[in-house]
């Protein structure tokens, strides 16, 4: 099998390539002087297992047109297989219509990626598990979840543990990382959004009184739900409030909010590249899912069990 990369992540393309013990695929990604993305694979790919690792993130269209791109070029290099390998997948919070007259653009992406020419997707931690199905090729979505449960258990083992989901429709993902806590307690953040990008707190359920928080979630944005939701948790009484969140998308001023909120730490994975800003951040730690990656490509290139990395 090969590992090619596009730009929007190569630090952690390279831990996958140093997990597996392969070379990245010597190929050149670049741009015209009008910015159209040029690809050039510089070595034999015919007949290949190639993956392609590539966050949809910031800047969003032009690493999706970069995917699209590689996809084709490996395609009209007679790759045998191409997996798109995207620890973050954007455009994945439009995955319905939450008003009249609004696209479902999630769906619009698979078929695209689809219609370039990949046979496979392989993704962390998708905003809704639905999204799967919007690819009509087999599509595996990983969890990051043992990698954050044991970086839990190292850090705070010994503590009155609480997991905290920061809205009822996390409530599943904070249960599955509960379970792996040692059936850790639940609790939950009871919000009112009034319009997209501000919430308000309204209630907590449970009881967190003393209790060591640690809030699950898919992606932070702006960080204002967050920060509010720790901020209601130290007013409930929480000894500290610790965040774990996949995605670190961290738009706008969100890492400042961050830096001056209740949290105790924001721990977040490298499935998106941080910004210098998140780097410099006291609040700010970033764990990597290079293995978690690496190890599920190695189990797709092999044609054994993937979800096994998870029981």
């Amino acid at each position: 099998m090969k590992i090619m990369a596009g730009n929007s992540n190569l630090p952690l393309a390279r831990a996958i390539a140093g997990y597996l013990e392969l070379p990245l695929t010597d190929a050149s990604v670049r741009r015209f002087a009008d910015e159209e993305v040029f690809v050039e694979i510089h070595e034999n790919v015919r007949g290949e297992d190639v993956f392609v690792v590539q966050s949809t993130s910031f800047p969003t269209n032009d690493n999706l047109m970069e995917l699209l791109i590689i996809i084709d070029a490996l395609r009209r290099a007679s790759a045998k297989r191409i997996t798109a390998v995207m620890p973050y997948f954007g455009y994945a919070r439009q995955d319905r219509k939450p008003l009249p007259r609004t696209p479902i653009s999630a769906k619009l992406v698979a078929n695209l990626i689809t219609t370039a020419g990949a046979d496979r997707v392989l993704a962390v931690d998708l905003h809704a598990g639905q999204i799967q199905g919007f690819f009509d090729i087999p599509t595996d979505n990983l969890f990051a979840a043992p990698t954050m449960a044991a970086d839990i258990l190292a850090r705070y083992g010994g503590g009155d543990l609480m997991v905290v989901s920061p809205d009822v429709g996390g409530v599943v993902r904070a249960r599955a990382l509960a379970k792996r806590l040692n059936n850790a307690p639940l609790a939950i953040v009871d919000k009112r959004r009034d319009k997209p990008g501000q919430s308000e707190v309204m209630n907590i359920i449970g009881d967190v009184k003393g209790r060591t928080c640690i809030m699950i979630d898919d992606i932070i944005d702006s960080g204002g739900t967050l920060c509010n939701a720790a901020q209601a948790l130290v007013d409930a009484g929480a000894a500290s409030v610790t965040a774990y969140i996949t995605h670190g998308v961290l738009s706008g001023a969100a890492v400042s909010r961050v830096t001056n909120s209740a949290l105790k730490e924001l721990v977040i994975t490298d499935s998106i590249l941080a910004t210098e800003a998140t780097q410099q951040s006291d609040k700010i730690r970033t764990i990597t899912i290079a293995p978690l990656i690496g190890e599920a490509i190695r189990r797709i290139a092999d044609e054994s069990s993937v979800s096994s990395l998870f029981d």
